[in-house]
């Protein structure tokens, strides 16, 4: 089950729910076997310099190879930049979690 988090300065508008949904369909579209994705968001008051941080979070797989996360990157990268009206610093970060990792539900 992957897991995003949106960090954003407050004065970026963006429809986090709309932003959940499209980033868990990219997700998908390139790994149906990913499922649903743990997603928050959260708006800083304070900072510097206007930006949007995303992180993904997945279980490495043998078909999550450099091939997949290029691909996931622009998928995601795309997905923020239709959101955004005013200039600001887009960030993507993919993370693959070691085998030490466990949830439960």
């Amino acid at each position: 089950m992957p897991h995003l988090e949106i960090k954003y300065s407050a004065d970026i508008q963006l429809n986090v729910e709309f932003l959940f949904d499209q980033i868990e369909s990219a997700i998908n579209q390139l790994d149906s076997s990913a499922g649903v994705c743990k997603s928050r968001a959260y708006a800083a008051q304070s900072y510097k310099h206007s930006h949007v941080m995303i992180e993904v979070w997945l279980l490495p797989k043998q078909h999550r190879n450099q091939a997949f996360t290029h691909a996931l990157l622009k998928e995601i990268k795309d997905c923020v930049m239709r959101q955004i009206t005013n200039g600001c610093y887009v960030s993507v970060q993919l993370y693959y979690r070691d085998t030490n990792y466990a949830t439960i539900e």
